[in-house]
């Protein structure tokens, strides 16, 4: 018999001994109860949001306002809380690689200028291995340099107002504002598209982008606001017909889409209201027009955008790319319109370099102010989402975020939503 037959057999991790021929079997996995650290290699691939129960990819209706389901997933302390973190965006191009594009010189070269102190960023002397991004001014030997980068992408988060909060920079009363609970940029600031006043909360849309904020804004692309309205007395019918031929306001008519009954308790009555402008006071000033006082307002519905389920007030969740793209659709414009190519920047040049290209026959208005464009088609209004089978603008967002959190609680890590 030869010397390798007698060794003892090999153990297997099970502490069986294995059968010659048979393959080896692994150990089975660790449950959640015993103590073993995992350590995930990648990002887990999230489920579509059709996937998702309807509780888990929807927003807010205009029954879960009358029911009371949204002051009392407020008070439900397992309600979904987002993540309070931007999404990362790609890394900004290093100084020495940009300049060398312009054709200033070699990397090589740049580093060397860099480490000379000859090159300055936003008037402050330039670091190796330095970063630049969209409207840094750069200089060599004092001389601005003109270079090319692409504006950062458009950012859009949702945000549930709460009642008390005034949607300004700055308040001269020194109230609370909205903005001080918004998550900080690396580049521009955000702008709320429309405002809601002191006493209206909801849904309330802000964008890093200006262009796409004057879109979402201007009456001509008919994106619809749905509220649900609280009044003291019932409506007639001649005061509801009223309501939607138009009604006169100190700045002209103004007229609901829809008017619905939802019921009420008392003299309290609600009705879901759509309208497809956004003057100040606008929905109140019109009930008051025909002699009833509002005595709670919320939006529930921007477009096809509704306000998240579960959005706790004074919480906010950012839009994912395919949500936005989705956005912008509805407005007739697309990401490569609002973030065109490379463009040229000259710091220190004059304004005109900066400044959009009204030469293409553009009417004379205000500054800031949309130009006609009357030859061009009018987009698709958006259809409703409480009537039609499309999918609401957000979904996608909100199915993300909160299969992260249920993976996040699996795991065992600390929750890191909240107010």
């Amino acid at each position: 018999m030869n010397q390798s037959d007698k060794r003892p057999r090999k153990k297997s991790p099970t502490g069986q001994n294995r059968t010659p021929g048979k393959p080896r079997t692994r150990p089975p996995l660790a449950t959640a109860s015993e103590n073993v650290e995992v350590f995930p290699a990648q990002e887990p691939v999230l489920a579509p949001a059709d996937s998702l129960p309807d509780e888990a990819a929807s927003g807010y209706r205009f029954a879960d306002v009358v029911s009371g389901q949204l002051d009392q997933d407020e008070a439900d302390a397992q309600a979904f809380s987002p993540k309070r973190v931007l999404q990362p965006h790609a890394e900004s191009p290093k100084l020495h690689k940009v300049l060398a594009q312009a054709g200033v010189g070699s990397r090589l070269e740049m580093e060397q200028l860099i480490l000379e102190g000859r090159i300055s960023v936003n008037n402050e002397p330039a670091h190796v291995g330095q970063r630049v991004q969209y409207g840094d001014q750069i200089k060599v030997n004092g001389k601005p340099i003109r270079w090319r980068i692409a504006p950062p992408p458009a950012r859009v988060i949702a945000y549930h107002k709460p009642v008390g909060e005034v949607v300004t920079h700055d308040d001269p009363q020194n109230r609370p504002t909205v903005f001080r609970k918004l998550p900080r940029l690396a580049h521009g600031k955000w702008q709320s598209v429309g405002r809601l006043d002191l006493n209206t909360e909801g849904l309330l849309l802000f964008t890093s982008s200006g262009e796409l904020a004057n879109r979402l804004m201007h009456p001509r692309f008919g994106l619809e606001r749905e509220y649900a309205v609280r009044v003291l007395g019932a409506l007639s019918d001649d005061e509801r017909q009223r309501l939607l031929d138009g009604v006169q306001l100190d700045d002209g008519t103004a007229t609901f889409g829809s008017v619905e009954e939802g019921g009420g308790e008392g003299a309290n009555c609600w009705y879901r209201v759509t309208i497809s402008e956004g003057r100040n006071r606008e929905v109140r000033r019109m009930f008051e027009a025909v002699g009833h006082a509002v005595s709670r307002l919320i939006r529930i519905r921007y477009g096809a955008m509704m306000l998240p389920r579960g959005l706790k007030r004074g919480a906010w969740m950012e839009l994912d790319e395919r949500d936005i793209r989705s956005l912008m659709r509805a407005v007739g414009t697309t990401p490569e319109e609002l973030t065109p190519g490379p463009r040229q920047e000259a710091p220190g040049g004059s304004r005109n370099s900066r400044a959009p290209d009204r030469s293409r026959g553009a009417a004379s208005g205000p500054r800031g102010a949309t130009p006609r464009t009357e030859d061009k088609p009018r987009p698709p209004r958006q259809p409703d989402p409480m009537k039609t089978s499309v999918g609401y603008i957000g979904a996608d967002s909100l199915a993300r975020q909160r299969q992260q959190q249920k993976q996040r609680s699996r795991g065992g890590q600390p929750r890191r939503g909240g107010r």
